[in-house]
């Protein structure tokens, strides 16, 4: 069946650039094609390579749209006198813009690994001086912060910003930009625990898995892989050579990559299950229960950073029931947050609380596995506490405002 022919729009390229994007994002960059493409935008595949020589052009020009957009919301939103009203403009700006392409943000989270470094290094200029000038706005508004901790700060908020595109909860716009807007306030807000003083290394040495049994070694090593190099460029010889092993007997333990991706999945969520009934048990309150949850996966999700970010970058790669599988485990460990958050905020709509859980579970999953030295797990599980738990309406006399078992911290309205 031809594709269906459109009105030509004003600018094409960026029209097949949004398509796309939004393709990659459900699918996966290798599980879309050229025709999938055209297909969707109402051309033809060879009209889509008048514009583009090959689908790495047609993913660069979707992440540099992107990065250009968002630097544009910045820098018409940081206009004003006081600092606090131009950061204030600012993350407003791109808490709109994010909604507005939740079905293209986490473009830039995870599919930009498929170009080449010398291409991710220019295409990122743009977002990355987007993130100083925040930084910079949030240093001006608190000037007691360190560097280091600002760009924590500003990372956590960012991650918050770009949850929505995680997953598929439904809220009314206008309730969902003041959900995630007092969530940035809180975490901007958040004095951070002091750093270690020396802080830990996030490298672990390379001979790590050499003592686990076969297939154990099998396990780790796909996930360390797929996480580095994504799951389509990694081959099964590869998993076997990495972990020691004859690519004839990997396939004694596992029949192919698929079944490996599915026990990866499980093993996560297995785990996961089992360290947060450990933690729940005896809570004795909601507040003394979300505490323990909070810890709990922070600590599971830092010590097994690889596994966490393949378990939400690989997901469309799964055969159909494993798929499912992993999706209902999902929607059991966001409920167990929703259920302690709701007991903690009785007023809130149930949709704008799983917005918070969500944004929560954004903010752990991202500082663990790209924040570098300064995100400790401490210092993460604290920024999460002021977006769940409900907030303590008393002020001190310097307009520094409490919320409830967590930092206190200034907030912006």
């Amino acid at each position: 069946m031809p594709p269906r022919q459109r009105p030509r729009p004003k600018d094409r390229k960026e029209s097949i650039a949004l398509v796309a994007a939004r393709l990659f994002c459900a699918r996966g960059y290798h599980n879309v094609g050229i025709e999938d493409i055209a297909r969707e935008v109402g051309i033809t595949g060879p009209a889509i390579y008048r514009h583009f020589p090959t689908k790495q052009d047609v993913l660069a020009a979707a992440v540099q749209e992107l990065g250009l957009r968002f630097a544009e919301r910045v820098e018409s939103g940081a206009r004003g006198d006081a600092p606090a009203d131009r950061l204030r403009a600012a993350l407003r700006a791109l808490v709109r813009y994010g909604l507005e392409r939740r079905t293209v943000a986490r473009l830039y989270q995870w599919e930009g690994r498929h170009l080449d470094a010398e291409r991710q290094a220019v295409l990122a200029a743009p977002f990355d001086r987007a993130v100083r000038t925040l930084r910079g706005l949030l240093l001006d508004v608190r000037p007691e912060l360190s560097r280091r901790d600002a760009a924590l700060l500003v990372a956590a908020a960012l991650s918050v910003i770009a949850s929505p595109a995680t997953h598929r909860a439904s809220l009314a716009r206008a309730k969902a930009e003041r959900t995630l807007l007092d969530c940035v306030d809180a975490v901007i807000a958040v004095d951070l625990p002091a750093p270690p003083a020396e802080a830990p290394p996030r490298r672990r040495h390379p001979d790590r898995f050499a003592l686990l049994p076969r297939r154990e070694r099998l396990l780790a090593e796909a996930v360390r892989l797929f996480h580095e190099h994504g799951y389509h460029q990694v081959s099964m010889a590869d998993i076997g050579r990495a972990a020691g092993i004859t690519a004839s007997s990997v396939y004694t333990h596992f029949t192919g990559k698929a079944e490996l991706l599915a026990a990866a999945y499980d093993r996560a969520t297995g785990r996961l299950e089992d360290a947060v009934a450990e933690a729940l048990v005896d809570a004795g309150s909601p507040e003394r229960a979300l505490r323990r949850l909070v810890d709990t996966y922070v600590r599971l999700t830092f010590d097994q950073a690889d596994l966490a970010a393949v378990y939400v970058s690989e997901s469309e790669n799964l055969a159909p029931p494993d798929l499912r599988r992993l999706r209902a485990a999902q929607r059991r460990h966001v409920d167990t947050w929703i259920g302690l958050v709701a007991e903690l905020r009785p007023g809130e709509e149930p949709a704008a609380i799983r917005f918070r859980v969500h944004a929560a579970l954004n903010v752990v999953t991202d500082l663990a596995r790209s924040a570098g030295p300064s995100a400790t797990e401490p210092r993460t599980a604290a920024l999460l506490g002021p977006m769940l738990e409900p907030p303590d309406r008393t002020a001190d006399a310097a307009g520094v405002s409490r919320t409830a078992g967590a930092p206190s911290g200034r907030r912006w309205r």
